[in-house]
């Protein structure tokens, strides 16, 4: 208990005549005024609380316990107390009023009473009423009176914070504001405290420009400010807003928008420069320059570009575009130059260089067509087998594989890149599962320009039509395998690697005795055992699977009974070992 008294005002006035001071006193109970939440307390000489009360002075809780007059001028017995306080209960809801003493209790809401406990007892009473307090101001009182004997008194109104019976949303808080410092990139938001008793805090809330608020907030905080330390200095507009939760997890709307528009210190991403090439003129008679190509960079307004004639050497500034491209026109033919770009935003922030990039003025004449092309089907995919180009500057050859589309005898295949293969190769091992279908292969021929042969000719590359050949086992595998059944290609001298789980392995509980290994063998039409393994057993290396050639396993489970599981099957494809010569299946 605190009792809060306020000084009284004492007015001095000295007559006119005489000089007689007169000296004029305002009570004190007259004086006092007690600041939300601290009740006024007024102390009378009677139990009706009648009359002028003898003294009034502030307190922040009632929580009481006399052992003889409660104040100067007052009786030890029969006298009363009033407390009276109006505050604002912001949102309001549920409330528990609860009043426990010695003798005389009465509680008013609004001048409405919830708790009469009005006679002189001997022990001491408690009663506690469940109410429901609007959103506002509202006005408490509690009167006490003491008959005779000790005297105590306390109540109190607490807020009910169980999520079943509160379901009162705390209000919107008010007075929201941000302010945004752009030396630190900080932006500090502040709100005026809310007026609910079970507040538990306020969350903050973050959206991009054109997004939506996130469920989850960016902070959460007991204070009425907040400062957000993780903003993007992207340029970019972002909008907060405040919203008060209570402690049954009640959550309040969000406050008006507040924008905040951060500097851009961020700079853009580096470009990648895509090409380096020169340009022939119309008639193939000298150069227009070497054109400097490379991906646009978002955000970008603006691009510079630097060259050196070594890769490492000094760059200088040689033009500035607006494009993703530019051509220099100072490029001298038949001269090697290596180009670096930066990229610039609005801002004026400049990204780092890009990676060098070689170019000089290429010749532009194209590989011939590969010629000579054969494909082989084998039992791992297919063999391709080409002549030599005669190029003398061919980087590389592309391998493409796809499909036949269109009419029948106006039928082009459309493939997709599979490989890059040296120039000094002319065959390429192609690895794929052989069930039987139909594809088609071609090649191209690049130079070290970039020249493609099948992009610059007039003719069309010439494509290579096979069927693969079908591999499948002709024996069905029966469903119902409670193993998993995994297959890799053969690593070096490891074999193929088995590995499963399901059932048994490293952890087994004892109900497998073992495992049957079984691999796919064509010429008899069967599946034929290859290893026998203990119940803890969970991976095999096929070291004895033929390279070049596509292997189907089965993997069984011998279970306690001595039976044996439906097998799990699986696949691996190996390639043949590098220089090895396969015949093909009509020689075989």
């Amino acid at each position: 208990m605190n009792q809060l008294l306020r000084t009284t005002a004492t007015a001095l006035v000295l007559a006119a005549t005489g000089g007689l001071l007169t000296v004029l006193s305002t009570p004190a109970s007259a004086a006092t005024t007690c600041a939300s939440p601290v009740f006024q307390r007024q102390f009378y000489a009677n139990t009706s609380l009648s009359g002028t009360p003898k003294k009034t002075d502030c307190d922040d809780a009632i929580d009481q316990n006399w052992s003889g007059a409660p104040a100067s001028g007052l009786p030890k017995d029969n006298f009363g107390v009033r407390w009276t306080l109006t505050r604002d209960f912001g949102s309001g809801g549920p409330f528990t009023l609860n009043a426990t003493g010695l003798d005389g209790i009465r509680v008013y809401l609004d001048g409405v009473r919830k708790i009469d406990l009005w006679k002189n007892v001997s022990t001491t009473v408690t009663k506690t009423a469940n109410v429901t307090v609007p959103s506002g101001k509202h006005t408490l009182r509690i009167d006490y009176a003491n008959w005779t004997g000790a005297a105590k008194i306390k109540v109190t109104y607490t807020p009910r914070t169980s999520a079943d019976v509160d379901k009162v949303k705390p209000l919107t808080p008010t007075g929201t504001s941000v302010t945004y410092d752009q030396a630190t990139g900080k932006a500090k938001l502040t709100w005026a405290k809310n007026k609910e008793m079970d507040l538990a805090g306020y969350r903050i809330y973050r959206r991009l420009k054109g997004t939506s608020f996130p469920a989850t907030p960016l902070a959460t905080t007991a204070l009425t400010s907040y400062t957000d330390s993780t903003l993007p200095v992207t340029g970019e507009s972002y909008y907060y807003e405040v919203r008060a939760h209570d402690k049954a997890g009640n959550e309040s709307s969000g406050t008006a928008d507040q924008p905040v528009t951060t500097v851009d210190r961020v700079a853009p991403g580096v470009p990648t420069i895509t090409r380096a090439t020169g340009e022939v003129r119309p008639g193939g008679t000298g150069t227009g320059g070497l054109e400097v190509g490379w991906d646009a960079v978002t955000g970008a307004t603006a691009y510079r570009v630097f060259r050196a004639t070594t890769e490492n050497g000094t760059y200088s500034a040689v033009g500035r575009t607006g494009q993703a491209s530019y051509l220099d026109t100072t490029a001298a033919e038949s001269t090697v130059y290596y180009y670096r770009v930066s990229a610039l935003d609005a801002a004026g922030n400049e990204s780092a260089r890009s990676a060098p990039q070689r170019g000089r003025i290429w010749d532009n004449d194209p590989p011939p067509l590969v010629t000579g092309l054969n494909v082989t089907p084998t039992e791992y995919g297919f063999r391709l087998d080409w002549d030599k180009s005669p190029a003398t500057d061919l980087r590389h050859y592309t391998v493409h594989r796809g499909e036949l589309a269109g009419d029948e005898g106006e039928q082009v295949c459309y493939g997709s890149l599979l490989d890059y293969v040296s120039p000094d190769e002319t065959s390429y091992t192609y690895t794929t599962l052989p069930d039987g279908d139909e594809v088609c292969f071609f090649l191209d021929a690049v130079d070290d320009e970039g020249n493609s042969a099948n992009r610059w000719s007039d003719d069309q590359p010439h494509a290579v039509v096979a069927t693969e050949l079908d591999m499948t086992p002709s024996v069905p595998t029966p469903e119902g395998s409670p193993i998993h059944l995994s297959v890799l290609d053969a690593v070096g001298d490891d074999g193929n690697w088995l590995t499963w789980s399901g059932i048994g392995g490293e952890e087994g509980d004892g109900s497998v005795q073992g495992f049957h290994v079984y691999r796919w063998n064509p010429a008899t039409s069967s599946y034929e055992k290859i290893a026998d393994l203990g119940g803890r057993a969970f991976q095999y290396f096929d070291t004895g699977a033929r390279l070049g050639t596509t292997s189907y396993y089965w993997v069984t489970g011998i279970l306690a009974d001595g039976t044996e599981t439906p097998p799990a099957d699986g696949w691996a494809v190996t390639a043949p070992a590098r220089g090895t010569t396969l015949s093909s299946p009509s020689e075989s």
